[in-house]
């Protein structure tokens, strides 16, 4: 990953009247970054993408972009983006080529025939180039959708929610395309979504919003390695236990306690060694359980605010 920043967002507020959409929001994203932007539905992610585009005011807060304010750089910033926004619209009624060629020359860009058939080459569409588009499948549209934000050769691409409504093949002909986009294109791509194992299985780095606000940011690696666990003891004089840790090296393990468990961020080899900690000590472990902590976390806020 290079350390360049492509997206520098710092305290980026959005308000509706009384409706605080996205509140004190900072994003940070790197050239080569494929970024997972995540939460459960009406987290406040499409509102932070409109304002990354340019497409509403911020209420407070700033956005740079390629190292510039899109508020006074906007028309040289979006020359270099490229953008899905919830799902993307034609001209039904024209052919896919046709209105590549029409899109393609409102944003300026390169419409030759080798240009338009190069890029539905690329999103798998160069053999239904000339059907119209309102034979085409929800999948076929959404392709169709990132080959228009392709048209004009974007630095940065900003996809929300690409996979909303696909069946499983449909979601995985997306993520290869997201790969291909970032690993042989060097495109730096800026993913919306509310699935987790989608954003799991392509991105590098991830932040998680709820209610307009971010909640955890790193990589995937850090985030959902297998070997970083949530864990949760069940023991008994819970308060003896809490005195006992608190004075060991365990303590700064330890993320949360109850009146019944102490609950540890962990490697997946710490847990018996911890459990043997508690038995050498007389204490008794009546359960232990472990949770893959992001994922235990994101389903509690989705649950939270499914709306």
């Amino acid at each position: 990953m290079d350390s360049e920043q492509i997206i520098e967002v710092r305290g980026l507020t959005k308000k509706f009247k009384n409706i605080v959409a996205v509140n004190n929001l900072d994003l940070n994203v790197y050239r080569g970054d494929v970024f997972g932007f995540l939460g459960p539905n009406g987290a406040g992610k499409s509102t932070t993408i409109r304002m990354l585009l340019s497409l509403i005011k911020p209420t407070s807060g700033s956005i740079k972009i390629f190292g510039k304010s899109i508020k006074e750089n906007r028309e040289e910033i979006l020359r270099k983006v490229g953008a899905i926004v919830e799902k993307p619209d034609f001209y039904l009624y024209l052919s896919a080529y046709k209105n590549l060629e029409i899109l393609g020359k409102l944003s300026g860009a390169d419409t030759s025939k080798k240009k338009i058939m190069e890029m539905l080459e690329l999103v798998g569409l160069s053999k239904r180039a000339g059907s119209k588009v309102k034979t085409y499948s929800h999948g076929m549209k959404q392709r169709l959708g990132i080959a228009q934000a392709l048209i004009h050769d974007p630095e940065l691409i900003i996809l929300d929610e690409p996979t909303t409504g696909l069946d499983p093949q449909g979601m995985k002909e997306i993520r290869d395309l997201i790969l291909y986009l970032s690993r042989s294109k060097n495109k730096t791509i800026f993913l919306s979504s509310h699935i987790l194992r989608e954003v799991e299985l392509i991105t590098s780095r991830m932040i998680i919003i709820n209610n307009g606000s971010a909640q955890v940011e790193g990589t995937v690696d850090e985030l959902l390695s297998v070997d970083k666990l949530s864990v949760t003891f069940e023991v008994d004089k819970i308060e003896n236990a809490k005195m006992i840790i608190s004075e060991s090296d365990w303590r700064v393990k330890l993320s949360s306690s109850t009146n019944r468990e102490l609950t540890f961020e962990l490697m997946k080899n710490e847990i018996a060694v911890l459990n043997k900690f508690f038995i050498e000590r007389g204490f008794s472990v009546s359960a232990v359980v472990p949770v893959r902590s992001l994922e235990d976390y994101f389903l509690k806020i989705t649950e939270g605010n499914g709306k």
